[in-house]
């Protein structure tokens, strides 16, 4: 797959989501917003901007073409086996979801990523831009470990491409705030995470903010432990963000959002330094 042919899939698979997404959350809110949306739009998708530009232009190796170029090398594990395509495309996704679950747990556990990952969970409203809320920083750093992980796999660059386009859709998806029936939730939840699924791990409760990690499948929250069913104050009275900048609205508009990891006032959410019975 050519670099034009992957921006295109991409970017179509984004803006077609995004614009679902939008519809429906004006169509069925699951809650109301406290936030000014447009302005708060334009400073998540111009943060977009940012870190796509950025990404581009220090790591220009996208990790599909990471994956093309350990293939023309022979390189990763899956050199060493001789399995069917369609069994490694899988195993492929499966993998690298596992890899994001346990980025995010180390971007909760070590409190120098924490500060760059609370520009994600400072956002006091929860809609699929949140989802797309997250420090440039970061973004460069997930990119680096996309590519590790492409290098000791050695996959194929289709996997990788299906990988991104559902990461990025489901991201969207469970970050929205949009209303699904209880039984399908429910029913739902036990192959991808939901939107009340993932609110959970926005409350501004730390034992909740730490739950429930899981961005595309919900089975390593299920077995490693981090599941959390519900916000202990329901999900129509739990409050978002995080309870230092509740009262800051220059963390919600971009020059905010890029200076907010200097900051060490919300420090005490990171899980190393979670060791109070106390949620405050």
């Amino acid at each position: 797959m050519s670099p034009s042919t992957e921006m295109i899939v991409r970017l179509t698979c984004f803006l077609g989501v995004l614009l679902a997404m939008a519809i429906w959350e004006l169509l069925a809110p699951r809650r109301t917003l406290r936030v000014a949306k447009i302005p708060r739009w334009l400073s998540h998708l111009t943060l977009v901007i940012i870190n796509t530009i950025c990404a581009r232009v220090v790591l220009p190796l996208t990790a599909v073409s990471a994956a093309m170029f350990a293939q023309s090398r022979q390189w990763g594990v899956f050199y060493l086996v001789d399995w069917p395509t369609w069994i490694e495309v899988i195993l492929c996704v499966l993998i690298f979801d596992l890899a994001i679950y346990l980025q995010h747990v180390m971007f909760h556990a070590i409190p120098a990523l924490w500060r760059l990952h609370k520009v994600h969970h400072a956002d006091m409203d929860f809609d699929v831009t949140t989802g797309l809320r997250f420090h440039t920083l970061e973004i460069l750093l997930s990119a680096v470990i996309k590519l590790a992980v492409v290098f000791v796999l050695g996959p194929p660059a289709i996997a990788v491409v299906l990988f991104e386009v559902l990461l990025n859709a489901t991201s969207m998806f469970n970050h929205s705030n949009v209303k699904l029936p209880l039984g399908i939730d429910r029913a739902l939840r036990c192959l991808l995470v939901t939107p009340d699924m993932h609110r959970v791990h926005h409350s501004v409760v730390r034992r909740e903010t730490n739950s429930n990690f899981g961005f595309n499948l919900p089975w390593w929250d299920f077995l490693l432990g981090t599941y959390r069913d519900q916000p202990c104050q329901g999900h129509d009275k739990m409050e978002i963000g995080l309870k230092t900048y509740q009262d800051e609205a220059t963390v919600q508009w971009l020059p905010g959002m890029l200076m907010l990891p200097l900051d060490t006032k919300s420090d005490s959410y990171a899980i190393v330094r979670d060791d109070s019975p106390s949620d405050s």
